[in-house]
């Protein structure tokens, strides 16, 4: 258990639909790391871009893509985590993998698939919320669009860290900077945005925004508009508990359930 936990965001561009060539890019990005990290994040389909081509790019849970995450996870002694396109059992997910320096893995299958440009047409929206374990804090890792649902993100397991990964477009990063907000906000948890940048295959524009936000909605982060840029900060239990205990709004949240 760790009081501290030390995260790098790393936002990028992306080299449409070629796993090969962005793997090669996070490797290099990820060797330029010199302080010590608890956890990488990378971006909402790290190795392709946001693409509806599933059958073309798809990998299995034994293909390259996550075996070059445990070898990295490995490598560092750290903890690595994105979303890729896995295909399993005919189907195909928009899968958030997180996977410590074990080569332990837990995964998230996106919820809320993107009916604007047809991703509930393509991938299977997942069904189960997850909650990782890693030195003693309960991160909850989800995907892009999931970001406009609060119910899915509501502080129900008491969290620590949330966490997004996204392809979120330029047009609208203004939703992607207050929401994030918001979600820090009402959970009283870190919530961490990791957006790319450039210009993906089907032509969208990606400005980044990346960020992380306190449990008082203060920004952490320094990322300039539409730059490639690693990002280390340093979060602290004590700050979640000193306002929860001292403001106590979790113990006024409603109860529900999903169906």
């Amino acid at each position: 258990m760790t009081d501290t936990l030390q995260i790098a965001l790393i936002q990028a561009d992306l080299v449409w639909e070629n796993p090969q060539k962005n793997r090669a890019k996070f490797t290099q990005s990820i060797a330029s790391i010199t302080d010590h990290v608890d956890l990488i994040i990378l971006p909402e389909m790290f190795s392709t871009g946001f693409t509806m081509n599933a059958e073309e790019v798809a990998e299995s849970m034994s293909g390259e893509t996550v075996s070059w995450m445990k070898a990295m996870a490995k490598k560092t002694d750290t903890a690595i985590t994105g979303s890729l396109v896995i295909k399993e059992d005919d189907k195909f997910y928009n899968r958030m993998i997180f996977v410590d320096p074990s080569g332990d893995i837990k995964v998230y299958n996106k919820r809320h698939t993107f009916t604007l440009v047809g991703e509930d047409k393509v991938y299977t929206a997942g069904t189960e919320k997850l909650i990782v374990n890693y030195k003693g804090w309960r991160i909850c890792p989800l995907v892009c669009y999931d970001l406009r649902f609060p119910v899915w993100a509501r502080n129900t397991e008491d969290y620590d860290v949330l966490i997004y990964v996204a392809n979120w477009p330029s047009p609208r990063v203004l939703a992607w900077d207050a929401l994030l907000q918001a979600r820090a906000i009402e959970n009283m948890s870190y919530c961490v945005g990791v957006n790319r940048v450039g210009i993906d295959g089907v032509k969208s524009t990606y400005s980044g925004h990346s960020a992380v936000y306190d449990v008082l909605g203060k920004r952490l982060t320094s990322f300039n508009p539409g730059e490639e840029k690693t990002e280390l900060v340093r979060l602290e239990k004590r700050h979640i508990e000193k306002y929860r205990n001292k403001l106590k709004f979790l113990s006024d949240r409603d109860a529900f359930t999903i169906q």
